[in-house]
């Protein structure tokens, strides 16, 4: 009886040793078929049996890693390739041929290739042409973004390409780390669209994706901030459901990174706070999306959403993909701190600092965003006031502060007026915590009204030679006054 569990595990560990090196095996066979495609489609034309013979290997060792795990991801990092998260060791025979597919990915700003179950020899055909050609010309920082729209032209609509997170990548230039930035966000964006409407339509959603997801946005974090933070500030309506859960998710995070947490710990908040809404996939969209207040019956309803969240995750758990912390999160995150909220709770509990990290960063964006029933959102620096001040929204005042030490007083977004009559976008609360009142901001109208496109950043803080502030804000003002997007200054 005792030996039955020991051969088990046994059995179960040599299964996991074997199927990692099944994988290492066929993903050494497709990148080699990789670099014959290049190598062939470089020296013959498409017509050429050659060519024809090295896409029609590449198409069948990419099925084969697809049918093992979709989808397919080849990943560089460093001088390191990664396929589906396995290292591929590299000796004197492939050193070469590994070698010059990772210096065409490089050239063309590849960071990651993702590959889904569905491509067609064609879809390879076209994307190796398009990288050739991309090697050809020097990197920029919107080679990527073009490289993609070509691909979308071309029909390719299986394999995605996104640029290496800011760790694994030097990036020196603004505008590269903006690029980086933007293609972090849309990922989370679309990875969060895909598994919403997964769970509404009774599909199994890819928590996979939503782990690397959630991993560029903490690495983006910790490296890029003030970039991916920005971003939060484009809020669109259409697409709230989505950039919500993105937006909480970057300032759960920065608001961990304040306090010391380590990066794994991060990893585990991103993804509890990305999922902290997926039981509104659950809520009828006629409820969900009504424009009006809601009647008692519809609010029932609404508030069921944390506990349909729990249900959700635990469907989607599986192997132990979904840490319990994101059940605790999606069921906590609305009780408030004194209990009064909802789901009511039995019995008196502490709630997660998850929890309260992500009750803080959902209402900020919530009341800042412009929602089927809220058109006209609250301007920032109201919100916060609103959440420090008014015991009632029963909210961490700690988990608050560090917010605010995010943010500023003046948030992130907020248009302001200066003393010297020009008008500006809060760039990035001021780093010097003494001087929070005095925010990065980005000049978008002159004195004159004469629009700035690409303003200068203008540091608050900066002293002229009488010994005063150079620039002071005056008031807080409605954007949309001035036919000011916040969004369009961070992308």
């Amino acid at each position: 009886m005792t030996d039955e569990p020991l051969s088990s595990r046994k059995s179960l560990s040599e299964t996991g040793r074997s199927e990692e090196g099944q994988l290492r095996q066929v993903g050494r066979a497709f990148l080699l078929d990789l670099y014959t495609s290049l190598r062939s489609l470089k020296l013959y034309p498409v017509e050429n049996d050659q060519v024809q013979r090295a896409l029609t290997d590449l198409q069948r060792t990419s099925q084969t890693l697809i049918e093992m795990e979709d989808p397919l991801e080849v990943r560089i990092t460093g001088e390191f390739i990664f396929v589906n998260e396995t290292r591929l060791r590299l000796n004197l025979d492939s050193y070469a041929s590994f070698g010059h597919v990772l210096n065409t990915l490089n050239q063309c700003g590849v960071g990651v290739l993702t590959v889904g179950a569905g491509v067609d020899r064609r879809e390879w055909q076209v994307l190796i042409s398009l990288l050739l050609d991309a090697s050809n010309t020097p990197l920029s920082a919107d080679k990527l973004s073009e490289l993609s729209q070509k691909m979308v032209l071309g029909g390719v609509t299986h394999i995605a390409v996104d640029p290496p997170s800011a760790q694994e990548h030097d990036v020196e230039d603004e505008e590269q780390k903006k690029e980086i930035a933007k293609h972090t966000y849309e990922r989370g964006v679309a990875v969060t669209k895909e598994v919403v409407n997964s769970v509404r339509m009774g599909r199994s959603a890819n928590v996979k994706k939503v782990k690397r997801a959630v991993q560029g946005i903490v690495d983006q974090v910790l490296s890029n901030e003030v970039s991916l933070v920005g971003l939060t500030t484009i809020r669109d309506y259409d697409e709230y459901t989505f950039t919500h859960s993105v937006n909480v998710c970057i300032f759960a995070v920065a608001i961990g990174k304040r306090l010391g947490l380590t990066r794994l710990q991060l990893y585990d908040l991103g993804l509890a706070a990305l999922f902290h809404d997926v039981g509104k996939s659950r809520v009828p969209l006629e409820v969900l999306t009504k424009p009006g207040a809601l009647d008692e019956d519809e609010w029932r309803i609404m508030q069921s959403h944390p506990w349909l969240g729990v249900l959700t995750l635990f469907g989607m758990r599986g192997y132990g993909e979904i840490p319990y912390r994101g059940m605790i999160v999606a069921h906590e995150h609305h009780m408030k701190v004194d209990l009064t909220g909802y789901p009511k709770a039995i019995r008196p509990r502490n709630l997660s600092v998850y929890s309260k990290i992500v009750a803080v960063a959902d209402a900020f964006d919530a009341a800042t965003s412009r929602r089927s029933y809220q058109t006209v959102p609250l301007q920032p620096d109201e919100v916060l006031r609103e959440m420090w001040e008014n015991p009632r929204r029963g909210y961490d005042l700690v988990l608050v502060k560090a917010l605010i030490n995010l943010v500023g007083i003046y948030p992130v977004g907020t248009c302001v007026i200066l003393d010297s009559y020009d008008v500006a976008i809060v760039h990035a609360a001021n780093p010097d915590i003494s001087q929070i009142n005095r925010p990065v901001v980005r000049l978008v109208l002159s004195a004159d009204g004469q629009r700035l496109d690409s303003g200068p950043l203008v540091n608050l803080t900066e002293v002229g030679s009488d010994g005063n502030f150079t620039r002071s804000i005056i008031k807080v003002s409605n954007p949309e006054r001035w036919g000011i997007t916040p969004g369009d200054c961070f992308v």
